[in-house]
């Protein structure tokens, strides 16, 4: 029943490429240390913080900017506040968080483009850098960014009122295809990630767009009011957004889009276990720079986001946000940017969303 529209598949081990000489005594130096915290309430060693700093012992020279192209207050903000807040611990100067809003993501992922590559502005990069190109809103896409590492991930999930007749994936897809356009389900606004990861879910299983009903929302939260009222049918939205209805058991899951199980919801399984399908839609944050950022300044931030992934607090805080933690380094977070660019650009393209 499905057709496969390949997704990225992404480390989740650090990536500490250390280069030659003091970084390769780093290395060492984080090896030694065990990269994974101490006593401190799971905060890193100091002498892997060091390790960290000694790659460029140049680097930072100042106050370091990091963008944020969301507004604050919001998941996105949060995050980048908290990973600011470590970076400007470990590496003993201000990390200054600023929201850069506007053209739904465009102005703040422009302003990371436009930096100096010298290191002292980076900024949170998000999905919808592999989106707003094919929406015609921007010329600028993951290639015209260094990324240094990811640091989250959350797959779209299927979810359905407590008392809906299908309990599975693969229950709701067949009554979809036996039953179209008698569905409707919402999530997100128009063109949206999470309309996109329906619209690319019946692609994949080789169903009309048109045969589910999408009412746009405001977000997930309003979308869920609606679900438990019983004025739609499903949404396709991170379970951890689901969470409250989900332990109030107001909705259930039906599977999650993502290349793994969600680990808030160890139950829930993935499309490929229910049905053999490769096709996942994600969200994911990670820390980007401008292009030709100097190798050891990156190395250096990479290094620090990996402590900062593995740290307790961090952990804690994603965990009760209902945000998944997905670490890759920097190269593999390269690859991701590239790969998902292209399978959402052939979702778009199929779906009649790219222009």
């Amino acid at each position: 029943m499905t057709r496969s529209i390949p997704s990225p598949v992404v480390s989740s081990r650090p990536s500490r490429r250390l280069l030659s000489g003091i970084a390769g005594v780093a290395a060492l130096a984080l090896v030694a240390a065990g990269c994974s915290g101490t006593a401190d309430e799971g905060a890193p060693d100091d002498s892997a913080v060091q390790a960290c700093n000694d790659i460029n012992a140049d680097y930072p020279s100042g106050p370091v900017e990091l963008i944020v192209p969301w507004a604050a207050g919001g998941g996105t903000d949060g995050v980048a506040r908290l990973i600011g807040e470590q970076l400007s611990t470990q590496m003993s100067t201000n990390v200054n968080v600023v929201n850069r809003t506007g053209g739904s993501g465009v102005v703040g992922h422009q302003a990371m483009v436009d930096a100096n590559p010298d290191g002292q502005a980076i900024g949170l990069v998000t999905v919808e850098i592999g989106m707003m190109h094919h929406q015609g809103l921007t010329d600028i896409s993951g290639e015209d960014l260094t990324a240094i590492s990811q640091m989250n991930e959350d797959g779209a999930g299927i979810t359905v009122a407590a008392d809906a007749e299908w309990d599975t994936a693969e229950e709701l897809l067949t009554y979809i295809e036996e039953h179209p356009g008698e569905v409707t389900a919402s999530g997100t606004g128009q063109g949206g990630i999470w309309h996109l990861a329906l619209l690319g879910m019946l692609l994949d299983n080789d169903l009309p767009v048109d045969s589910v009903n999408f009412v746009p929302s405001e977000g997930a939260a309003p979308a869920l009011q609606e679900l438990v009222a019983g004025g739609i049918d499903m949404t396709t939205n991170a379970l951890g957004e689901s969470k409250t209805m989900l332990d109030s058991d107001r909705a259930k899951a039906l599977g999650v889009m993502g290349t793994e199980r969600d680990p808030a919801f160890p139950d829930v399984e993935t499309l490929q276990e229910q049905l053999g399908s490769e096709y996942s839609m994600t969200v994911w944050r990670g820390i980007a720079g401008p292009k030709e950022m100097d190798p050891t300044v990156v190395e250096e931030l990479e290094c620090h986001l990996g402590l900062i992934a593995e740290s307790d607090s961090f952990e804690d805080f994603m965990t009760k946000s209902g945000l998944g933690v997905k670490y890759a380094g920097a190269e593999d977070f390269q690859t991701l940017m590239a790969e998902d660019d292209a399978t959402k650009g052939e979702v778009m393209e199929e779906a009649g969303l790219a222009k």
